[in-house]
């Protein structure tokens, strides 16, 4: 059995997480189920501009960066022409999603949620919008795990309070973003 893991927390959220690949991993190493991706796929979108806003703000201001269409953004080398950004920013997402994506959720002074990974790409959860659109997380959220993919939270494997269940939300739009990956914008710093 392969296993991956490690420590991430908020204060409200301490997950170890482990990707163990069992008897199921043969089939799932086949080209069409590799990488991992979970099945949610989120009906709704954040808005871009407040996605952009809220972004510009935890960099404050001094950092160009890309955003793809369903609000995962990549923060970009100072100095990068259009093209060497998109470039960047398509192969930054690329190695998130061939390699597992280590997620590292983080609570914002603002109240939304940073899901970062190990690359310079994030997403941000909007508190306003999770709240507005609360049964489907509350639905769904399991349905952001990949397969055979295991999070241990201090309520137990798999089991998430509404910091986590948001933390995957997010997550979720990046395994969008990185399946159909499109630049809407490039944002430059002021």
């Amino acid at each position: 059995m392969h296993r991956r893991s490690f420590v991430t927390g908020s204060g409200a959220f301490i997950a170890l997480v482990s990707v163990g690949f069992g008897k199921g991993y043969a089939a799932m190493t086949k080209k069409e189920n590799f990488p991992p991706a979970p099945q949610w796929k989120p009906s709704f979108r954040q808005p871009t501009g407040k996605i952009i806003e809220r972004i510009s703000y935890y960099l404050d201001g001094k950092r160009d960066f890309t955003v793809f269409r369903n609000g995962t953004y990549v923060v970009l080398k100072q100095g990068l022409s259009d093209k060497d950004a998109k470039s960047f920013s398509l192969t930054t997402l690329s190695n998130i999603f061939n390699s597992h994506p280590d997620m590292n959720p983080l609570s914002m002074d603002d109240g939304n949620i940073l899901v970062r990974y190990n690359q310079p790409a994030m997403n941000v959860v909007l508190r306003d919008v999770a709240r507005a659109h609360w049964p489907e997380i509350e639905k769904h959220h399991l349905e952001g795990l990949a397969a055979s993919e295991v999070l241990i939270t201090p309520q137990g494997p798999n089991k998430f309070d509404d910091f986590g269940k948001q933390a995957l939300l997010g997550r979720a739009y990046m395994f969008m973003d990185a399946a159909a990956p499109e630049i809407i914008e490039i944002h430059r710093a002021n």
